[in-house]
Order: C-alpha cells, then sequence, then structure tokens
C-alpha cells in the first residue's frame, strides 16, 4: 500500500469524522459531552472488540500494552471529551476549523520530539492551509454565538492531545495490525468513559434516546468512532503522522456544508474561500513533485 493511498484512507476518516461534529453539535443541547464521549468511543469499543475477538489479528506485544492503553486513554477518553466541551460553547464550523490546525500542531510535536523532518514544500502546504483556517475563522466571527472564543480555546487543547497521539502511533502499529491496535487503545480508553458514565448514573440515559437520536448516536459509535478511527489508525501505518493530519482540513469542509443543511449554520463567500485556501494547503503538503526525466 502506497503512502497515496494511506492519506485517502485519512481523508475517507476525516470526513467521517467531520459528519461525527455535526451529530455531536445535534446531541450536545440535550447531553453532556462525557456522556456524548460515551457514546462515541464507549460505544465504538463495544463494536470493535467482538469484530476483533472474531477476526484476531496481530495484536501489540505485551512490553507495549502500558503504551498502546495510555495512548488510547489520551486520545479515546481525554480529547473526545475536551473536544465535545468545545462544540457545546461553539458552532460545529469553528469548531471543526480549530481542530485544522491538527497539522501544524503535529509537525511542530513531531520536530520537537525528533520523530519527523520537516520539509519545505510540506512546510509551506500546512502553513497555506494554517492561512485558510484563519481567513475562515475570522470570517465567521460576526456569526458565531457569544462566548464561542472559549470553544476555540478549548479545541486548541484537544488538539494538542491529538498530535500527540498522531506522533507517538506510528512506531506501536508498526509492531501490530491496525485492528489489532485500534481494538486495544479503544478498548482501553473507550472503556474507561464506560465505567465514568456507569458510576456517575449517565449510562441509564441511553434509554431515553428517541429514534432520532438513536440513529445519530449510532453513527457517532460505527462511523465516528469505530470504522472511522479504524481508518485513521491505518492511515497512521501507512504514511507519516503530518501527512495525515493535513487530511483533518477535510473536517471542516464536511463538517459545515452538513452543519448549513442540518443545523442552519451560515456559510459565507469568504469562509468557501478560506475552505479552497485549506485543501490546497492539503494538496501541497501531501504530494510531491515528479521528477524530470533524464
Amino acid at each position: 500500500m502506497s503512502e497515496k493511498t494511506g492519506v485517502l484512507i485519512a481523508i475517507a476518516s476525516s470526513a467521517l469524522g467531520g459528519g461525527a461534529a455535526v451529530a455531536t453539535r445535534f446531541m450536545i443541547g440535550h447531553y453532556d459531552p462525557l456522556f456524548l464521549a460515551g457514546v462515541r468511543f464507549g460505544g465504538g469499543a463495544l463494536i470493535i472488540l467482538p469484530i476483533a475477538l472474531l477476526l484476531r489479528p496481530r495484536m501489540p506485544p505485551r512490553a507495549d500494552w502500558p503504551a498502546v492503553a495510555g495512548l488510547g486513554v489520551l486520545f479515546y477518553a481525554v480529547f473526545i471529551v475536551v473536544y465535545n466541551l468545545s462544540l457545546s460553547y461553539t458552532t460545529v464550523g469553528r469548531a471543526t476549523l480549530a481542530l485544522s490546525t491538527l497539522p501544524l500542531v503535529t509537525m511542530v510535536t513531531g520536530a520537537m520530539l525528533g520523530l519527523e523532518a520537516l520539509g519545505v514544500r510540506k512546510t509551506i502546504g500546512v502553513l497555506f492551509a494554517m492561512g485558510g483556517v484563519a481567513t475562515a475563522l475570522s470570517a465567521s466571527l460576526g456569526s458565531s454565538p457569544p462566548g464561542a472564543w472559549r470553544g476555540d480555546l478549548i479545541m486548541a487543547g484537544a488538539t494538542i492531545c491529538m498530535a500527540l497521539y498522531n506522533v507517538y502511533t506510528r512506531p506501536y502499529t508498526q509492531r501490530s495490525s491496525p485492528l489489532g491496535f485500534l481494538a486495544m487503545s479503544m478498548v482501553a480508553g473507550g472503556g474507561a468513559l464506560l465505567v465514568v458514565c456507569a458510576l456517575t448514573g449517565r449510562i441509564g440515559q441511553v434509554l431515553m434516546f428517541d429514534t432520532t437520536q438513536s440513529v445519530v448516536a449510532f453513527y457517532l459509535a460505527a462511523g465516528g468512532g469505530a470504522f472511522g478511527f479504524f481508518l485513521w489508525v491505518l492511515a497512521l501505518k501507512q504514511t507519516s503522522p503530518t501527512r495525515v493530519a493535513n487530511t483533518i482540513t477535510i473536517n471542516p469542509m464536511i463538517a459545515m456544508v452538513a452543519g448549513a443543511t442540518m443545523l442552519g449554520e451560515p456559510i459565507t463567500v469568504p469562509l468557501v474561500l478560506g475552505l479552497i485556501a485549506v485543501c490546497t494547503g492539503v494538496w501541497v503538503a501531501t504530494t510531491e513533485p515528479r521528477a524530470k526525466a533524464a
């Protein structure tokens, strides 16, 4: 499997994540961030575990178990609670654009830890994408709810969690299969959320779902949880953390279109131009110029 294929897989994962952002925003007015985190990744763990037991994928070696479980708690528990908290303050468009700083954060984190070199083309692409994010965020200030900046700052914290997960994940996925790694890490993080939800009495709120909320919750657990992050881990196994992270800028495109259609959030011309810049930056950062023929 080539690196370009890995990038395409990451784009599919990011698209599912954009839909999950809209689904979370739809539910956040009725349920708190911790409960919705349990629905998404606790439910995802309940889906992925029996699949892993049935298919028996190559699991991480025993020496990697503490690190894999720790990464699972960092991402599938801490990250998702902070992410959901952000969506309780701001619009899905602003939140997903704030998350789109992930390529830059991942790039800088990987460079600081000496895990990934910074190429000129990759740097230009990421900075161009960041310019698109800044343009889109500034364009949406006038139509933002009061105090939306709190959600933006909270999402910045969530982005750091995801960047650390991206940077540290690849060595462990190389020593196991994507499904095996995902099963162990998601069960660790999602299982922790289910335990907390059970101890605090939140888990009983599942019985309060109406038909629409049940469908949305299933999408969060299956599409935005189990399948979406199987694709993400598979992409991290095939290509570098920064290339995978660059595809997160697809997330706001999906989220904004769906948010406008389903939640009534506005899409302005500057916002569209900013998203075009984001897509251009992704293309620059994830492609290489063809070598000239001799």
